[in-house]
């Protein structure tokens, strides 16, 4: 049983569709009214040292969903790395609480919390990878198509933690992905070259669009990356994902974009709202799938 959720480098193909498989199944059930409340009385920990909007609402709704509750901690309240060591922070909350989830900078202070603590610890994203947002993606666009056998993702813009996290599901789930990023931006980690044809690197975004059923993008300037913006701004020229570089897209391909969007850089205000539903469902999928997620980690073991 594996116990943490932390990158999907650590899971099969089969398990990551199991998880896809639960998380509609629950949606169902939750749309219906009868999702029981399986983590009554549980509690989980969540720690931000990078804010955010919708990993913040859709863990602490997930649990609130399943009868538990959750704690919200900031950097200044534990003092991440400075204040008190890491592997003191996830013994401590290990025996306080139910599961730990974290969002940091650093994928280290994850993989650390994951060896010390007694409990299930999840990661919401770190500058490496946002394994819980690849996810949520893969099921929207599993719902829109009704399946993920040879479909193909687009990413138009950085190579971060968001790209990474989604070839990873590409290559797992039977999927294709194409990064689009100018040079010097791609992702670099080893672990690619064994992805064969299922991973691409194209640096003509018109031509990187022509197979894609989904056209994906996320901001230029990640946090942590501020003083950069002004070079990022210009090396992403004729990277903005907008209606003259879907026309070169399928015209069933969908845009979909993990947020917050900075319109009028990395996306337009046209193609944001002209896809806007979808992406609102892939927000909502944030929710669902870290629901299942947390119910199977804190309430049925681990993931088998």
């Amino acid at each position: 049983m594996i116990t943490n959720f932390i990158s999907l480098l650590d899971f099969t193909g089969d398990q990551l569709a199991m998880l896809l498989d639960r998380a509609i199944a629950d949606k169902a059930i939750w749309r219906a009214g009868q999702l029981p409340h399986t983590l009554s009385g549980k509690t989980l920990a969540m720690i931000f040292e990078k804010p955010s909007l919708r990993t913040r609402v859709s863990f602490e709704t997930a649990m609130n969903d399943l009868g538990g509750h959750a704690i919200h901690l900031t950097q200044a309240e534990i003092g991440i790395g400075s204040r008190e060591a890491v592997q003191d922070i996830a013994r401590v909350i290990g025996r306080l609480c139910d599961g730990i989830m974290a969002r940091t900078f650093s994928h280290q202070f994850v993989e650390t919390m994951g060896r010390y603590a007694d409990v299930p610890v999840v990661n919401a994203l770190t500058d490496f990878s946002h394994p819980c947002q690849a996810m949520a993606d893969v099921m929207t666009i599993r719902e829109h198509f009704g399946g993920l056998a040879g479909k193909t993702i687009t990413f138009v813009g950085d190579g971060n933690n968001v790209a990474r996290s989604l070839s990873v599901a590409c290559h797992k789930l039977g999927m294709n992905f194409i990064l689009a990023c100018p040079r010097g931006y791609e992702l670099q980690d080893p672990f690619l070259a064994e992805f064969g044809p299922s991973y691409r690197v194209e640096h003509d975004p018109q031509l990187a669009v022509t197979s894609a059923d989904c056209v994906y993008t996320d901001t230029w300037v990640s946090m942590g990356q501020e003083d950069e913006k002004e070079k990022r701004r210009r090396d992403f020229t004729g990277y903005q994902l907008n209606m003259d570089l879907m026309a070169h897209a399928p015209k069933h391909a969908i845009i979909l974009h993990c947020l917050p969007a900075y319109r009028g850089f990395e996306i337009t205000d046209e193609a944001l709202e002209a896809h806007f539903e979808t992406i609102l469902d892939e927000a909502e999928n944030r929710l669902h799938f870290q629901r299942t997620l947390l119910n199977i980690l804190m309430g049925e073991g681990g993931i088998p």
